[in-house]
């Protein structure tokens, strides 16, 4: 496809994307905010400071980012960071991260990728350069920031096998915005090595950003409350897990006596809060929202807990016994285990984690993590381990050394960065 046709293409959508985005609206209020930055339009004048910018989409790009955009603000004291993103809830962790930094960090969305729209969002800003975090890479911004000649980066960058096929379909189109990548920091050699497949140059190793993340004290004090909540119970976390995936767990748990486990679960995308709760509660289950936990202690008689908080991942972790990871017991590719090792959590993963296939391999050699068949083994894992005490205690510290053998990514970008950026 060639970037005429994919422009055109975008053209044509519009008009859905944007009914989309209302259709989001009605769950999440912030869909409906700020729509006039997603199509390049601005009512104030640009910014008078001389911008660094950095892409991270969604949440969990944008925690990703964390390390990275505090390096950068003390490497660059008279710059601001120009944090941009795709999702409300992005926009939101974003927020919630920075606000101590709030005055250096402008958050906006990214317009949507017509050319046309991204040429005056950089007119607007005016960025010095262009950091995009793991997969975005969206072919007429990547041109018009070769027109106005604004050096682009590619950090924490992965590539699935999966998404290779996908790019290498649309080849045309995807190794033109390869070749305009100035530099690429991947994550892993296998995804620089498929990186490279799809035409990209000047591709290191660096390692994943998301090693660097320090779990939050507060987060870890709100754990801590949680868990006292709680009790002496244990309790299995099924972290950010995705449409499909509770349903499997709440049949898989019919024909199993769990004894006075606790289940706590939080959904990936909050708009399925109240879908996940009603599906918990047809399968018979006495729940107890986050949402409405006060101060008392949680009743004995709850069996799941439903995670509908925003935010509060590193909090979900430290309550926690034993977390299994989501989006990995259907086809989705699973999700980011590093956080769980982070707090020292054993870990139990899905069949499928072909997005995160190199971190999620090395954490199992490592003895940081299982993989599990599907939704009952996962259950009969997660029963075993709390039982064996011993087991479960080798597991954590497992998962500690894991975590802590593998920091140092951000260093390694800024390092490449720097040679890029030069002195700003």
């Amino acid at each position: 496809m060639s970037r005429i046709l994919y422009s055109f293409a975008w053209w044509l959508a519009l008009p859905l994307v944007f009914a989309r985005l209302w259709w989001r609206g009605r769950k999440e209020p912030g869909y409906r905010q700020h729509l006039a930055e997603r199509f390049g339009v601005y009512r104030q004048p640009g910014p008078s400071q001389p911008m660094i910018w950095l892409h991270a989409v969604s949440v969990g790009e944008t925690r990703a980012a964390q390390p990275l955009v505090d390096a950068l603000l003390d490497a660059y004291p008279k710059h601001c960071i120009l944090l941009t993103h795709m999702t409300a809830t992005g926009r939101e962790t974003g927020r919630s991260l920075f606000a101590a930094r709030s005055a250096r960090v402008v958050q906006c969305y990214l317009p949507y990728d017509t050319g046309w729209m991204t040429g005056r969002f950089l007119r607007h800003f005016k960025p010095a350069i262009c950091i995009l975090m793991e997969t975005e890479v969206w072919p007429n911004m990547i041109a018009q920031c070769r027109r106005q000649a604004v050096p682009v980066a590619l950090v924490n960058a992965r590539l699935s096998e999966r998404s290779l096929a996908k790019a290498q379909r649309l080849s045309g189109l995807m190794t033109e915005a390869a070749h305009g990548l100035s530099c690429i920091a991947a994550q892993t050699e296998s995804d620089a090595r498929r990186l490279r497949q799809l035409g990209a140059a000047n591709v290191q190793v660096t390692g994943s950003i998301k090693f660097d993340v320090a779990p939050p004290q507060q987060a870890i004090e709100t754990g801590l409350r949680i868990r006292g909540l709680i009790g002496a119970r244990p309790v299995l976390l099924c972290a950010s897990t995705r449409e499909g995936e509770e349903a499997l767990i709440l049949e898989a748990l019919r024909s199993r006596d769990i004894g006075n486990l606790l289940i706590v679960v939080v959904p990936r995308h909050p708009q399925r809060f109240d879908d996940v709760a009603r599906l918990i509660g047809e399968h018979g289950w006495h729940m107890q929202r986050r949402s409405a936990l006060g101060s008392g202690a949680l009743p004995g008689d709850v069996q799941m807990l439903l995670g509908d908080s925003m935010g509060e991942m590193f909090a979900y972790y430290s309550a926690c016994d034993i977390a299994f990871i989501g989006g990995s017991l259907l086809p989705l590719g699973g999700q980011n285990l590093i956080e769980a090792c982070a707090v020292g959590k054993p870990v139990l993963i899905g069949p499928h984690t072909f997005n995160f296939a190199e971190v999620s391999d090395d954490a199992v050699a490592a003895g940081a993590a299982r993989r599990v068949a599907d939704a009952s083994d996962m259950l009969a894992h997660a029963m075993r381990l709390v039982q064996m005490h011993e087991e479960r205690g080798a597991m954590s510290d497992d998962a500690l050394r894991f975590a802590n053998q593998h920091r140092g990514a951000t260093v390694r970008t800024m390092a490449m960065l720097t040679k890029l950026i030069g002195r700003l």
